[in-house]
C-alpha cells in the first residue's frame, strides 16, 4: 500500500493548487483559517497560573477539524503547511491531533511556502523543519496581550462611556493619531503670505519667482500684506522697464533610483494611492493571487507571500528578472550588478522575500483574461514595481537660472527634463499629499548669462499656510510603520476596527474622528497615557519580536505588563465617574431654565445640553451658533399634531429635523426640508407626484409624495416619458461607469434600455 501523507493548509484555494503539484501520495486539506481561539469569556487567560490560555474549537470550523482528524487516522505522516506567519495555527492543529491520539509515532513536519509554484512546493516538502515554539510563543503572547487589554479595557469603556465600545493594544494608539491630527487642524491658524512671480518670454513663456529684494533674501513671511506686495511690484516694474537680465545659469544632472520591491505596508500604501483600494481589499486580492489562479493550464500562485517586512529578492528571482529586462527593454536598461535593498525591520528574515511575481515571464497583459479586474490591477502593480526595482536609474537634467531687475532684485527659475527614463519607463511610485510644485517637470528655454528676456507681467500671489492633511489609509499605515506600531498583518484589521466601532469615518478618503472616537481617545490618553503612548507600543512590539527570535521568554514579558495595567484598571473603575468622561462643563447658562450647560455625549454624537435634564430639555449642536440656535429653537406658529406642544428644530444623527418639544414623552418628528417635486406623476398610485428625497445615509432617491400610503420608489431620476416596450408611464436616467448614460424603464420587471448622450438632462450617477 502506497504511503499517504496528509498536508494541512488554511484555505481550499491553496489546497487545490498544492494538490496539483504533490500528486496522489499526498492528501491536502484546508483548516479554513484558525481552528481554535481563546474562550470568549473572562478567565481564558489566567495570570495567576503563568498566563495559562484556555482554548476552544471555533464552531464554524468544527467540521473541517473533524475531517482533518479522520484523515490523520489513515495517514502515515503529517505536513503542516500553514502560511509563514501562521505558526500558531500549525501548533493548534498539531495539539488537537495529539489530544485525539491520532499521531502516535507518525512523523510531523512543518513546511513553509513563500510562493506556491511547483519548484517551491517540492523544495519545501523535501526540506521540512519542526514547529518553531519561539514563533508560537510570540503569537500566543500577542493574543494573550490583546485579550487582557480588550477584556479589561472594553468593559471599562462600557461603564464609563457606553456599551459596545472596545479598546485595543494597537487600535488605541492608531485612534490617538487620527484624533490628534484633527485637533491640530482645528487649532491651526492660517498665516497669510505673498510671493511675486514674473511671467517671462524668450522663444516660449516661462516664470521666475522673486527671491531677493533690495539685496535681502525673501523668506516665506517676508511679504504678508497685499499693499506691501503691490508696493514691491511697483518698484520692480520701474527697475525692470519690461526686461530682466540673466546673471547665472547652472546646469546639473541628477539620478533618481527605483523604489524597493513591495513589503506588505508599501503595497497597501501604493494600492491605496494608485488603485483606490482599501487595505482590506488589497490583502484579500493579494491572498487570491498568492494561493493560486487557474491561468488555463491549472492553478498557480502568481505572487510570493504577501505578509512580509522584507525587501529581499531570492537569487533565482533576480536571475530571471535580469534575463527579462534586456529582452524587453534593451541591454542598456540593466545595471551592471543586481540592486540590493536593505530591510528596515529588525525582525525580517532573509529567508522571507518581498512581494513579487512568482515569474516575471507572466506579464500582466498575458494573464488579463484569467484575472478579475481587481486581481489584474494589483498583479500589474506588483509586477511593474518588481521589474522596475532592478532597472537602471532615471537621469534628469536640471537647470537653474537667476535673473535681475536691477542688481539688488533677483528672480529664480528652475526646470528639468528627463534625459533617460530608466526604471520610470515601467513604474513610478505615487506620492502622498503632493503639493503643487511650479518647477516640477517644467522646461526652460536655452538661456545664457548676460541675455535679456522680456518681462510680460508681474503677479502678486496671495497664499495661506495650511495644516497637515488628515490621514488617508496610505498615510496612516505609513505612520504606524514609522512608529513601529503593529505588524504587516494587522494594519488592515486596525483600520477596519476603527471604522466598525464608528470611532472614525472616511470622508473623501480621509479619516475624521467621530465624537465617540474623540471621547474614547480622551479617556484613554488621560487615564491610560502609558498604554496609548507611541514609544511604549513600539517597544512592546519589539519585545514581542524578540520572543519570536528566541531572545526573550513570553511569560515574564506578560507579567511585567499585567501587574501595573490591572492595578490601573481597578483604580479607574473606582475613582472615575461616567459624567467625568462623557460631560464637559461650559461657562454658560441654559436660556430656558438658567442652569449650567455642558457638552454631553448623546446616542450618536456630542451636543450641548442642560444639566437640568430631564426637567429641562434644552439642547443644541456643538457646532451651532448659540444666538441662531436660540432664535430658531421653536418653530413659530406650529404645534405638535399629536400632543399640542410647540414644535422645535432639533439635531440628530442624520442632521436637523422638526421634533416635539415634549420629547421623549411625545416622539413626533418631521423632515425639516420639503422634498423637491420632480413634476412626474406617480405611475403606481396615479395620485401623487415623484419627489426627490435623501436617505439616512445621504444617498439621493425618488419616491411618491404620498408615502407611506404609496411606497413606490426608485434610485434614478424619473422622466415623464412612457416606456416604448411595456408602456409604463415613466422612464429613468441611469449612468454607470460600465454602460454610460442610458434611459431605462421605471418598472422593475421590464428590461428596456436605450443609450443616450452623456450629460442627458438630470442624469444621475449610479
Amino acid at each position: 500500500m502506497a504511503t499517504k501523507n496528509l498536508v494541512i493548509v488554511e484555505s481550499p484555494a491553496k489546497a487545490k493548487t498544492i494538490k496539483k503539484y504533490l500528486g496522489n501520495h499526498f492528501n491536502v486539506l484546508a483548516s479554513y483559517g484558525h481552528v481554535r481561539d481563546l474562550l470568549p469569556k473572562e478567565g481564558a487567560v489566567d495570570p495567576t497560573h503563568d498566563f495559562a490560555m484556555r482554548y476552544e474549537l471555533i464552531a464554524k470550523n468544527t467540521k473541517h477539524v473533524t475531517a482533518i482528524v479522520s484523515a490523520m487516522k489513515k495517514a502515515d505522516a503529517l505536513y503542516l503547511a500553514t502560511d509563514p506567519d501562521r505558526e500558531a495555527i500549525s501548533w493548534h492543529i498539531y495539539t488537537i491531533l495529539k489530544d485525539k491520539k491520532t499521531l502516535k509515532d507518525k512523523p510531523v513536519h512543518r513546511v513553509v511556502f513563500h510562493e506556491i509554484t511547483h519548484a517551491a512546493v517540492k523544495a519545501a516538502i523535501d526540506n521540512p523543519r519542526e514547529i518553531s515554539m519561539d514563533l508560537v510563543n510570540a503569537q500566543q503572547a500577542r493574543r494573550a496581550l490583546d485579550y487582557l487589554v480588550g477584556f479589561n479595557l472594553s468593559p471599562l469603556l462600557w461603564r464609563k462611556i457606553r456599551r459596545g465600545l472596545s479598546a485595543g493594544r494597537v487600535q488605541s494608539p492608531a485612534l490617538r493619531m487620527i484624533v490628534e491630527r484633527e485637533e491640530e487642524i482645528e487649532k491651526f491658524v492660517p498665516q497669510e503670505y505673498w510671493d511675486i512671480v514674473a511671467d517671462l518670454e524668450k522663444d516660449q513663456l516661462f516664470s521666475a519667482k522673486l527671491t531677493h529684494y533690495q539685496n535681502t533674501k525673501l523668506e516665506q513671511f517676508s511679504i504678508t500684506q497685499a499693499a506691501q506686495a503691490e508696493e514691491i511690484k511697483t518698484v520692480l516694474l520701474k527697475k525692470a522697464k519690461g526686461k530682466l537680465k540673466v546673471i547665472k545659469v547652472e546646469k546639473k544632472q541628477r539620478k533618481r533610483n527605483p523604489s524597493a520591491p513591495f513589503t506588505t505596508s508599501t503595497l497597501q500604501q501604493e494600492s491605496a494611492r494608485k488603485l483606490g483600494f482599501t487595505a482590506q481589499r488589497t490583502m484579500r486580492t493579494a491572498q487570491q493571487l498568492y494561493e493560486g489562479i487557474d491561468i488555463g493550464n491549472g492553478a498557480v500562485g502568481l505572487i510570493s507571500y504577501m505578509r512580509t517586512d522584507s525587501v529581499h529578492l531570492a537569487a533565482e528571482a533576480l536571475e530571471e528578472i535580469r534575463q527579462f529586462i534586456p529582452k524587453k527593454y534593451g541591454d542598456n536598461q540593466l545595471p551592471d550588478e543586481p540592486r540590493v535593498y536593505k530591510t528596515k525591520s529588525k525582525n525580517a528574515q532573509e529567508a522571507h522575500e518581498a512581494i513579487r511575481p512568482t515569474s516575471v515571464m507572466r506579464m500582466p497583459e498575458s494573464l488579463k483574461e484569467f484575472l478579475s479586474p481587481e486581481q489584474f490591477k494589483l498583479y500589474d502593480l506588483i509586477w511593474k514595481r518588481t521589474v522596475s526595482s532592478q532597472m537602471i536609474h532615471a537621469t534628469i537634467d536640471t537647470v537653474a537660472v537667476d535673473l535681475t531687475a536691477g542688481e539688488e532684485n533677483i528672480f529664480h527659475a528652475t526646470g528639468s527634463v528627463i534625459a533617460d527614463l530608466g526604471f520610470m519607463r515601467v513604474y513610478q511610485e505615487g506620492k502622498d499629499d503632493k503639493k503643487i510644485d511650479t518647477d516640477e517637470d517644467r522646461l526652460l528655454p536655452p538661456l545664457t548669462v548676460g541675455e535679456i528676456v522680456d518681462l510680460k507681467q508681474l503677479n502678486c500671489n496671495q497664499h495661506f499656510t495650511e495644516p497637515q492633511p488628515r490621514f488617508s489609509e496610505a498615510t496612516l499605515i505609513k505612520t504606524l510603520e514609522e512608529y513601529g506600531i503593529g505588524r504587516p498583518s494587522t494594519y488592515a484589521a486596525i483600520i477596519y476596527t476603527l471604522q466598525q466601532r464608528e470611532y472614525v469615518s472616511l470622508e473623501n478618503k480621509r479619516f475624521h474622528p467621530t465624537d465617540v472616537g474623540r471621547i474614547v481617545n480622551k479617556f484613554l490618553t488621560q487615564h491610560f497615557t502609558k498604554y496609548v503612548d507611541y514609544d511604549f507600543t513600539a517597544t512592546l512590539e519589539d519585545q514581542l519580536d524578540s520572543i519570536a527570535r528566541g531572545e526573550k521568554e513570553w511569560v515574564p514579558l506578560l507579567a511585567d505588563f499585567w501587574g501595573p495595567f490591572k492595578h490601573l484598571v481597578d483604580e479607574i473603575l473606582e475613582t472615575v465617574k461616567r459624567s467625568d468622561v462623557t460631560q464637559e462643563a461650559l461657562d454658560e447658562a441654559c436660556p430656558q431654565c438658567g442652569k449650567p450647560l455642558s457638552i454631553r455625549l448623546g446616542r450618536f454624537n456630542r451636543f450641548i445640553g442642560c444639566t437640568g435634564y430631564p426637567e429641562c430639555n434644552y439642547t443644541r449642536s456643538v457646532t451651532e451658533d448659540k444666538a441662531e440656535t436660540d432664535a430658531a429653537l421653536v418653530v413659530e406658529g406650529r404645534n405638535c399634531p399629536d400632543c399640542g406642544n410647540p414644535l422645535q428644530v432639533r439635531a440628530g444623527r442624520y442632521g436637523k429635523f422638526i421634533g416635539c418639544s415634549h420629547y421623549p414623552n411625545c416622539k413626533h418628528i418631521e423632515s425639516l426640508q420639503k422634498p423637491a417635486d420632480t413634476g412626474v406623476p406617480c405611475p403606481e398610485c396615479e395620485k401623487g407626484s415623484i419627489v426627490k428625497r435623501k436617505s439616512r445615509m445621504g444617498k439621493i432617491f425618488f419616491s411618491c409624495a404620498r408615502y407611506p400610503d404609496c411606497k413606490y420608489a426608485l434610485w434614478n431620476q424619473p422622466i415623464a416619458e412612457p416606456c416604448p416596450k411595456c408602456a409604463w408611464p415613466l422612464l429613468t436616467v441611469k449612468t454607470t461607469k460600465k454602460r454610460g448614460t442610458e434611459l431605462v424603464c421605471g418598472k422593475k420587471t421590464c428590461d428596456f434600455s436605450k443609450q443616450v448622450e452623456e450629460g442627458y438632462p438630470d442624469a444621475k450617477s449610479d
